[in-house]
């Protein structure tokens, strides 16, 4: 009899138990760090090489995420498609010509240029404007463009900055970090703010160590303007730009005099512009009553890609948040095959283009295939499968950073923790929400380009800045699976909340836009 009772009593408890189970809890049960392994195993393979956005690696990652939702029972989230394409642009440089007074000099021995500021054609000019290192600081009252008119033409600048600069961040010569004063960007903007069309720095770093791409950038959106042309060019092109014979040292040119000079300068350049594709990835599960309000669960899917035999796995970035929203929406879907539907429609996104700017969140903010006046939420999850190395408190296995609590709506704080508090028990980590982070992490994910729209948003992540980030090294063997399950749960039991509560959320709190991001 007493055995019997044994092996009776764990059964009855176990009915029990199922019988209080609620259906948000029976069916977060299917977000285990198993299914989050095998499927982050495949977006994170050597078979995806890297995901960078529109190379093949991305479009396998995005027709692996698609065949999942259809898997799922999941309708398209774009009339009859999964996917919302979206134009991405990429420009080569096919031929390429620098002359100074009828001497030719070679690329990559004496001249490069930027590729997105050269324009297809035979380019002449009469003179150039000489403006030593190109500096204007009001701050030490001084400034290389005293007395000169560059309006229209090419100007002349030396790179870095002259023996004993000191500037207000206490930079010296020799930095050409980007953004210094001694960098190419600032010389090219004041170059640009004074009127010229174009600048060319005088580089040491020629002949150049490695070959320089001939295949630039890829970008969004293609410019109507003319852009403004950069280059670099040794101080063999330089000394033959302000008349001298023979090739004068980078210390000789500083010490020439600044202002104009007559030289027959021709830049010729055929480039082409090749027409790519990407696309985000979206999914819906309709929902009943509130079926025309919405709650999207988003993370970006691209990473880096690969150089040579070098791949970005990007496990972490983004993988980790892909995964999240896939296991999330398999828990949401199986909940409805139950008879569980959510009241307001869930929108399953994963977006490409996140790490070249934002491109794909971008492009549906502009295009958005569902209100965004009827869209309530998006819950953003970007990199939740590692623990921040600089973390040293106790908390460091049970945490996340939340992001956006404190804005656009007064309600995000307290369905989150409440979920939270009820189900998973992490510690929620204000801190990037902090206006003097100088990480600015609130512009730097997807859910800025809802949050610019004034849909309340949520982001989570795991604070991985250093270690491994943007490394070919961020790959699954680091991922923290069981802490990552934790989380994601989270996240499903706050969506969970949001997408069947009787109203949207507030929009009581105004987002204060910084001036520049």
């Amino acid at each position: 009899m007493k055995k019997f009772l044994l092996l009776v009593l764990p059964f009855v408890t176990t009915v029990a138990m199922a019988q209080k189970e609620t259906p948000n809890v029976r069916f977060g049960n299917l977000i285990t760090t198993q299914a989050l392994k095998e499927k982050l195993s495949v977006l994170a393979s050597a078979d995806m090489e890297g995901r960078e956005t529109a190379t093949p690696g991305q479009k396998k990652a995005a027709a692996y995420i698609e065949d999942q939702f259809k898997r799922m029972g999941l309708k398209p989230g774009n009339g009859n498609s999964y996917q919302q394409y979206y134009p991405v642009y990429q420009d080569e440089l096919m031929n390429k010509n620098l002359s100074v007074n009828g001497t030719h000099f070679e690329w990559d021995e004496d001249y490069a240029f930027s590729l997105n500021s050269i324009v297809n054609g035979n380019h002449n000019y009469n003179n150039v404007v000489f403006v030593g290192y190109g500096l204007d600081d009001a701050a030490n009252k001084m400034t290389d463009y005293e007395g000169l008119d560059v309006k229209g033409k090419i100007v002349i600048a030396l790179e870095g900055l002259p023996e004993g600069y000191k500037h207000e961040n206490n930079q010296t010569q020799g930095r050409r970090n980007f953004g210094g004063p001694g960098s190419a960007n600032a010389k090219a903007t004041i170059a640009r703010t004074k009127g010229a069309i174009g600048i060319l720095v005088v580089t040491k770093d020629f002949p150049k160590k490695t070959p320089t791409a001939t295949k630039g950038n890829m970008y969004l959106q293609k410019s109507t303007n003319t852009p403004f042309f950069v280059g670099t060019i040794s101080e063999n092109v330089a000394s033959a730009l302000l008349g001298r014979t023979t090739k004068q040292s980078f210390k000789q040119l500083a010490e020439t005099n600044k202002g104009n000079y007559v030289a027959e300068l021709k830049i010729d350049a055929e480039k082409t512009t090749t027409d790519l594709q990407s696309s985000n990835v979206i999914a819906v599960l309709e929902g009943t009553d509130k079926k025309d309000e919405y709650v999207f669960i988003t993370g970006h899917y691209d990473h880096l890609g690969k150089r040579g035999d070098v791949i970005w796995y990007g496990a972490d970035d983004d993988g980790s948040g892909t995964t999240s929203v896939l296991q999330m929406a398999e828990a949401f879907s199986a909940a409805a095959k139950k008879g569980y539907k959510p009241r307001r429609t869930i929108v399953f996104m994963t977006v490409s283009g996140e790490e070249k700017g934002l491109w794909g969140s971008q492009y549906y903010s502009e295009h958005p295939i569902f209100p965004l006046d009827k869209t309530s939420v998006d819950l953003n999850i970007d990199m939740v499968g590692r623990i921040d190395t600089e973390r040293k408190t106790a908390d460091t296995n049970n945490y996340v950073y939340v992001i956006g609590h404190d804005k656009l709506s007064s309600e995000l704080p307290i369905i989150n923790e409440g979920m939270n508090n009820k189900y998973t028990q992490l510690v929620l980590d204000y801190k990037f929400d902090d206006p003097k982070d100088v990480n600015r992490i609130y512009y730097r994910s997807d859910h800025f380009n809802f949050a610019r729209k004034g849909v309340p948003i949520l982001f989570f992540y795991d604070g991985m800045l250093l270690a491994d980030y943007h490394q070919p090294t961020d790959t699954i063997d680091k991922i923290n699976f069981s802490l990552m399950e934790k989380r994601v749960k989270m996240i499903y039991y706050t969506a969970w909340e949001m997408a069947n509560r009787d109203a949207m959320l507030k929009r009581d709190t105004p987002l204060n836009m910084p001036a520049s991001r």
